[in-house]
C-alpha cells in the first residue's frame, strides 16, 4: 500500500508545501546540504500522509481522534505516536547536516501535554530548528521555527524527563517522610 506510487502521489499533492519546507531547512543557515533539505521535506510530507492512513485519521480535530484512540476505536494517533513514528522515520535517513530533536510542551499538565519532532541544522539549538507537528491539525502538517510557534512553548524532551524524574523522587521522599511521622 505504501509503495513508491503512494509516496510519489503524496509528493505531487504536496509539491508546493514540500518546496516551502525545503527552503525553510535551507534558511536555517549555511552547512545544510540541499539534497538533505529536499529529502527531509519530501520524507516528512509523504510519511505524514502514510501515518494518516495507518492511524485512520478521519476527524478534523486531533482531540476527537485522541478520544477514539483512548477508547480503543483507533490504533494510534496521539501526539506522541506522531512524534515517535516521525522521529524513527527521519532517523532512517541518517542526515549529516540535519539533526533531530524531540520536545514536549505543557509538560506540567498531563491533559495538555504535547509531543513533537523537531528538525534543524546539525549543532544548532532546538529553538532555532523547525517543529514538525502533524498532530496539531489532525494530519495536516504544521511546521515553523520553534521560537515562532505561538501556540506551544516547547521544552527539550530530555529536560522534561529529568524534571519528571526529580519530581517523582521528591514525591517519594515526601511520602516516606509522611509515613514515618
Amino acid at each position: 500500500m505504501f509503495d513508491q506510487a503512494f509516496r510519489d502521489a503524496s509528493a505531487q499533492k504536496h509539491a508546493a508545501d514540500i518546496e516551502k519546507l525545503r527552503q525553510a531547512f535551507m534558511n536555517l543557515g549555511p552547512g545544510v546540504d540541499p539534497e538533505e533539505a529536499a529529502r527531509a521535506a519530501r520524507v516528512v510530507y509523504t510519511y505524514v500522509d502514510q501515518l494518516v492512513v495507518e492511524y485512520q485519521i478521519e476527524d478534523s480535530s486531533p482531540l476527537a481522534h485522541n478520544t477514539k484512540v483512548n477508547f480503543g476505536q483507533k490504533p494510534r494517533g496521539l501526539c506522541w505516536h506522531w512524534a515517535h513514528d516521525l522521529d524513527i522515520r527521519l532517523q532512517m535517513e541518517r542526515f549529516k547536516t540535519l539533526e533531530i530533536h524531540r520536545a514536549i510542551a505543557n509538560y506540567n499538565n498531563i491533559r495538555l501535554e504535547h509531543s513533537s519532532t523537531i528538525l534543524g541544522r546539525r549543532g544548532d539549538s532546538m529553538y532555532d530548528s523547525i517543529v514538525l507537528d502533524p498532530w496539531r491539525n489532525a494530519g495536516d502538517l504544521y511546521w515553523d521555527i520553534v521560537r515562532e510557534d505561538t501556540r506551544y512553548n516547547w521544552t527539550p524532551r530530555q529536560e522534561v524527563f529529568a524534571y519528571k524524574r526529580a519530581r517523582k523522587q521528591r514525591e517519594a521522599k515526601k511520602a516516606e517522610l509522611d509515613s514515618v511521622n
